[in-house]
């Protein structure tokens, strides 16, 4: 496993765990229905970033006999188990909304309920921007995935310190509603993380821009007179290409090796470009 990727996921458990800590107690002295959705919310992300933890670790292991191609597709898997666990968990904090609506639950509104959403929200933020910035060096999906969680909670936050503020602000069952709002909120967030991810396990294909500079850096090696094919799909979260280059029919042996040796050498010095495999097309 990289540094960057391990110590991101590292962070993300503490925080994570400390997140839901003060909010589960902030919830347990205030009664609010909010915060304790919050808190839950904060727990299933600590799950999610000791899922994160595994599946970066095991993607980063070397290729082997039974996996020859490597392991990259356990983040993929890791950030889809994380994707329906946030379905499961949106429908169950929507339930207790309701619920709180038919009952006319209560909370106590203080400070102290205050101080901790807008400290959760300060540390979603700073794990946005970090986790962001790490996923976006090393190409982790489950990292992605970790950040736009942190974003979306820091408006799940927002939501929960509004409901919280409704006996001050004059409405009893706001609470409850935004409770329900968090609800749909995580929902919404473990849609488009498993609809992301899908694509990376389907092989789907890179975007036409690596699709270019391919052609461009593969048609601009010394003979090679054009590409007759040029395919490339996702393995996990890495790329791999498959190239028909065309050169010279009276190019002998040896030379179409060399061609096909610095094809793959210039293709492999994309980003996230893991694997090359070259055809040799004589014209």
């Amino acid at each position: 496993m990289t540094n960057p990727g391990r110590r991101a996921t590292i962070i993300g458990i503490i925080f994570n765990t400390f997140l839901f800590i003060i909010k589960f107690l902030g919830g347990l002295l205030t009664g609010s229905l909010a915060m304790f959705s919050d808190a839950l919310n904060s727990f299933s992300d600590t799950v999610y970033s000791v899922a994160v933890f595994i599946a970066v670790k095991i993607s980063h292991k070397k290729a082997d006999e039974g996996h020859p191609f490597g392991h990259h597709r356990a983040e993929p898997i890791a950030a889809l188990l994380i994707s329906i666990l946030a379905g499961i968990l949106g429908f169950e904090i929507i339930k207790e909304g309701l619920m709180g609506l038919i009952a006319t639950r209560f909370h106590i509104f203080n400070l102290f309920g205050i101080a901790i959403l807008l400290v959760s929200m300060g540390v979603k933020a700073g794990m946005w921007l970090y986790l962001g910035r790490i996923a976006a060096r090393i190409g982790s999906p489950a990292l992605h995935a970790s950040s736009v969680d942190s974003r979306n909670d820091i408006l799940i936050s927002s939501v929960a310190l509004l409901g919280f503020s409704g006996p001050a602000l004059g409405f009893t069952n706001l609470d409850c509603y935004a409770a329900i709002l968090i609800g749909l909120f995580v929902i919404r967030s473990g849609y488009r993380i498993g609809a992301e991810n899908i694509d990376y396990l389907m092989g789907k294909s890179p975007n036409k821009e690596l699709l270019d500079e391919i052609y461009r850096k593969v048609t601009g090696i010394n003979g090679v007179l054009g590409i007759h094919e040029l395919r490339a799909h996702y393995v996990g979260n890495y790329i791999h290409v498959q190239v028909h280059v065309e050169v010279d029919k009276t190019c002998n042996m040896e030379d179409a090796h060399e061609i096909g040796k610095k094809v793959e050498t210039l293709v492999k010095e994309i980003p996230f470009v893991d694997d090359v495999f070259i055809h040799i097309d004589p014209k």
